[in-house]
Formats: structure tokens, C-alpha cells, sequence
């Protein structure tokens, strides 16, 4: 057997090791990423256009959203790890972002789309930490990284899925938008089925709640590495252009509106096809080198979106960022899930996502101010320097314990 052949095979066989919880979790992402794709693939078209939003107010937009979905983040990691229950926050937030997709199609205006977007990521920081520490919780400690890299592989798959479903209803109704929002209520609700039915948090491994306090009581134990990776994190996120920017660059550069999701699905295609692998490499190596290389991943991608002209450039540079997401997304997961201790692992989620909550708004308001002043390929020349800088740290990060905290 040649060796691309056994590594297949032992990813195979590690994926058959995961318990069902982590599986049905998987899924769940996959509807609900299907479902938020197929409306956020033509979002940013759709506000500019024909709700004529400026391109500094889509960067407002972009950066308020996914910064209050990290922020909630902490405050919901908290409270599930003081009620030590984890599915049923997971639960509210999926329907909480489920119950906004009728909003899109339903709107008159900017502002019921600008609320309902926000109001979609607060549903996806309730659910991020509790199911984060959830798949920790009943999987071993020697395959978190493959568990994580198998959850991020379906959500990628979904991404992937919803962005088509989109482009092919678009060319069927000759581009009525609203109706592929209606389409995406659908997946959504497939999503909170899945996970209230087929999801179990078996008793066994729920952590003890911790003790009572302060809502916030308790980020005094989380340990130094912990804080060196929610800092590494941070300068990363910051550097990250949102996706609503990688659409504009795609149909910039002449891609039809029509096909504007196909930017998101080559993201998509190739975060999928990374994630697993990403994931062995987390259990087998060094988290150091996956972290240098989704920091270099995502220098190297906003480079050639800086300087590579035409729809090729374009697509080459979304390309590696879907690697970098890949790469970044699994090695956090498991570093957060290792570095904390296991009664505020989900704590330990929330405060990382809301240690990057300031940097992903500040990052993507800096990006579009960028862009309206010297346009996007300085924008993305800067933004491709300060992807290098989180390197800094990486010196400071201590080599992996695959034991610690188990």
C-alpha cells in the first residue's frame, strides 16, 4: 500500500472510531452551513445592489455580525459549563439562527437583513462553545483532532452544497433572490431536527457544574498557553478578511451574479477536503506547524488577492484561504480543548471567542475603510502583512500534551 494510500486508510479508520454524538453533530453543521450559505453566498451583492449599501458599510456589517457571534460565545461557554449541560444551549442557538431565515426573504429594507444577520450569529455563538466542549467531552483525547477535523469536514461540505443549490435556483427563477432565501429555511429546519433527535450528551461524560459565582468567575485558572493561543488567535482573526469581501473581489474581477456563490464554494471545496487531514495532523504533530502554516496560508492567499489579476487570481486566492480556514479552524479547536481544563472547557471556548470578537471587527472595519481609500489590493497587501505577525508568539506556545487535560 503506498503511503497517500495508508494515510486514507488510517483517517478512515480513526473517523470509524468517533462516537455517534460527534457524527450527528457534524451533520447538523452541514444543514445549517447549508442553509446559511445559500443566503450569505448572495448577501453582499444583494446589499450592494439592490439595497445600495456602500462597500465601508458591508465591512461594518461583516465585522458586527461575526463579532457578536464571539462575543455571546463566552457567556454562553460559561453558563454551560456551570449547569454542566451542553446540548440544550447547542440546541437554542441552531434555532435561534433558524428562526431568522424567514426574516431574509420577508424584508423590505436594509435594516431587517442587517438585523436578522445579527441576530443569525448570535444563534452561532450560543451553540459554539457548548458544542465544541461537547465533542471534546465524549471523544478521546488521542482523536479530538480527527473528531474536530471530521465536524469541520461536514460543516465545509454543507458550505459547499448550499452556495450550488443557490447558483442553480438562481439561473432556474432568473435571479429571484428571495426566493433561494425561502429555499434556505429548509436545511434549517433539517438542522434543529437532527440535532434534537440524534444528538445524546450521555450522563457519563457531562462535566460537574462548576461552582457557583460571578457568571465570569473562574478565567483566573485558565492557564498561560491558553491565553498565548487566544492571542495567537486574535492577530489571525484580525488579519482575516470577511467573506462578504471575497464575493465583492470575485464579482469585481467579473464573475456574474448570478454565479457569485461559486466563491464560496471553492472556499468551501477545499476547507472541506483539508479538514481531516488537518485534523490527523493535529493528532500526530506539532500544533506549532499547523498554526505557521494556516498563518502562512492566509499571508500567501491575501497576497495573490492583492496582486493577481482576473478571475484566476481571484479564485486562486480564495482557494488558499479555504486552506487556511481549514488549518486554522481545527487547530484552535483542539488546542482550546487542550489547554483548558476540562470544568471550563467551554468557558475556555467562549473567552477565545471573544478575545478574536475585537479583532474580527476591527480587522474587517479596517479592511473596508481600506478599500473605499486606496482600494482592495492595498487593502489586502495590508492585510496580508499583518497575517504574518502572529508568528511573533509562536516561540511562546508550549509544545503539545496529548494527556493534558484528557
Amino acid at each position: 500500500m503506498s503511503e497517500p494510500d495508508a494515510d486514507s486508510a488510517t483517517m478512515l479508520r480513526s473517523a470509524a472510531r468517533l462516537p455517534g454524538a460527534v457524527w450527528a453533530l457534524g451533520v447538523t453543521s452541514l444543514f445549517m452551513d447549508c442553509s446559511s450559505e445559500m443566503i450569505h453566498a448572495l448577501l453582499p451583492v444583494y446589499l450592494t445592489g439592490a439595497l445600495g449599501l456602500a462597500i465601508a458599510d458591508i465591512g461594518w456589517l461583516e465585522g458586527a455580525a461575526e463579532a457578536t457571534a464571539l462575543a455571546v460565545r463566552v457567556v454562553s461557554g460559561r453558563i454551560s459549563d456551570r449547569i454542566g449541560r451542553r446540548k440544550g444551549l447547542a440546541l437554542f442557538g441552531y434555532g435561534l439562527a433558524a428562526a431568522t431565515k424567514p426574516v431574509f426573504p420577508l424584508a423590505s429594507g436594509a435594516a431587517e437583513v442587517i438585523a436578522a444577520r445579527v441576530i443569525d450569529r448570535v444563534g452561532k455563538g450560543v451553540r459554539g462553545a457548548p458544542r465544541d466542549a461537547l465533542i471534546a467531552d465524549v471523544t478521546a483525547p488521542q482523536l479530538r483532532g480527527a473528531a474536530y477535523g471530521l465536524r469541520q469536514a461536514l460543516d465545509t461540505v454543507g458550505a459547499v452544497i448550499g452556495p450550488l443549490l443557490a447558483i442553480a435556483l438562481m439561473l432556474a427563477t432568473h435571479d429571484d433572490t428571495r426566493l433561494v432565501f425561502w429555499a434556505a429555511c429548509v436545511p434549517a429546519l433539517a438542522c434543529v431536527l437532527t440535532l434534537a433527535v440524534f444528538v445524546r450528551e450521555p450522563e457519563e461524560t457531562r462535566p460537574p457544574p462548576a461552582a457557583r459565582g460571578p457568571l465570569l468567575a473562574g478565567l483566573s485558572e485558565l492557564p498561560r498557553a491558553f491565553w498565548l493561543i487566544a492571542a495567537f488567535g486574535s492577530m489571525l482573526a484580525a488579519a482575516r478578511v470577511g467573506e462578504a469581501f471575497l464575493v465583492l473581489r470575485a464579482t469585481g474581477a467579473g464573475l456574474a451574479i448570478a454565479f457569485a456563490p461559486l466563491t464560496l464554494v471553492a472556499m468551501s471545496f477545499v476547507a472541506a477536503l483539508a479538514a481531516v487531514p488537518a485534523g490527523k495532523i493535529v493528532d500526530r504533530w506539532s500544533e506549532r506547524r499547523l498554526l505557521v502554516a494556516a498563518s502562512l496560508t492566509l499571508a500567501v492567499s491575501e497576497a495573490a488577492l492583492a496582486t493577481l489579476a482576473g478571475l484566476p487570481g481571484a479564485f486562486a486566492g480564495i482557494a488558499l484561504w479555504g486552506l487556511h480556514i481549514a488549518l486554522a479552524q481545527v487547530a484552535f479547536s483542539t488546542l482550546v480543548a487542550r489547554a483548558a481544563p476540562p470544568h471550563l472547557r467551554a468557558t475556555g471556548f467562549g473567552v477565545f471567542g471573544l478575545a478574536n470578537a475585537v479583532a474580527v471587527i476591527a480587522g474587517n472595519v479596517a479592511f473596508g475603510a481600506l478599500a473605499e481609500q486606496g482600494g482592495e489590493g492595498f487593502a489586502y497587501g495590508v492585510a496580508a502583512v499583518a497575517a504574518l505577525a502572529p508568528l511573533a508568539l509562536i516561540a511562546s506556545i508550549p509544545p503539545a500534551d496529548h494527556n493534558a487535560h484528557g
